[in-house]
């Protein structure tokens, strides 16, 4: 009856060992899952496991991709500016100074390489003025205005021509019926024998005569200038042009004014 009672009790565990074994779940997959945390400061991001399944690089970097910080230049670009030929250098020729009353000057010169640079300066002769007229006060008494201005009478001209025929190449300076900027610059680019005359009234005139030495003399590499230069900025034309280097603010002297 014991050994009855001990077969049903193996017989009970060995039922309930191979219950609890059916339900034991089926292994799991050890593939490791990445998992990344967002790291709001830009940088690397920080793996949440200790598996080592790929290898760390730098990321792609797309030159196109504007969320790529490249280090850019700062300031501005420098470009050097060509160094000009020596053909290109103009010299002084003739620099004259002289005060005219109602009189000039006049020389020649065969520009066979144009274009010839004249510089002007002038000093006019300046007059005061007085100009009566009616007061817009109450008063409505007549008054006299008094002002400084360029006297009518003073002019300098400079006039470019032909040597043999006379045409005018250039006809320009200081006066009522040009301008009245104390300084410029005229540009002669006509090939020809020139005849330059200076004239002038009530005024001093320093006049100054620039030309290429290449193509205008026969041997320019032996010859001295008193000075050089390159004249930059100048206008392309086919013509006489003139070139405005001042202002046109007259400035008077003490000894100048004439009183009418």
């Amino acid at each position: 009856m014991k050994n009855k009672k001990l077969y049903l009790i193996c017989c009970t565990a060995l039922l309930l060992i191979i219950a609890a074994t059916g339900c034991v779940a089926p292994p799991k997959d050890t593939s490791a899952v990445v998992t990344y945390t967002f790291n709001p400061d830009g940088g690397t991001p920080t793996n949440t496991t200790s598996a080592s399944y790929v290898t760390e690089v730098t990321p792609y970097i797309n030159s196109h991709d504007s969320s790529v910080c490249q280090t850019a230049t700062l300031g501005f670009t420098t470009f050097v500016s060509p160094t000009p030929p020596p053909s290109d250098k103009s010299c002084l020729i003739k620099t004259t100074t002289q005060t005219f009353m109602y009189n000039g000057t006049a020389f020649t010169f065969d520009l066979k390489n144009p274009p010839m640079y004249i510089n002007y300066t002038v000093i006019p002769t300046n007059i005061t003025v007085n100009k009566a007229a009616t007061s817009q006060y109450l008063s409505k008494e007549d008054v006299t205005y008094q002002f400084s201005t360029y006297d009518p009478q003073s002019y300098f001209e400079i006039t470019v021509r032909n040597k043999t025929s006379g045409e005018i190449y250039l006809q320009d300076g200081f006066g009522p019926q040009y301008t009245t900027y104390l300084d410029r610059t005229l540009k002669v680019l006509n090939t020809d024998d020139m005849l330059i005359e200076l004239k002038g009234n009530k005024i001093t005139a320093t006049v100054s005569f620039w030309v290429k030495p290449q193509g205008n003399f026969d041997d320019p590499d032996n010859m001295t200038f008193d000075a050089c230069t390159y004249w930059e900025g100048t206008p392309r034309s086919n013509t006489a042009v003139a070139l405005v280097t001042a202002t046109t603010t007259p400035s008077w002297t003490p000894g100048s004014v004439i009183q009418e």
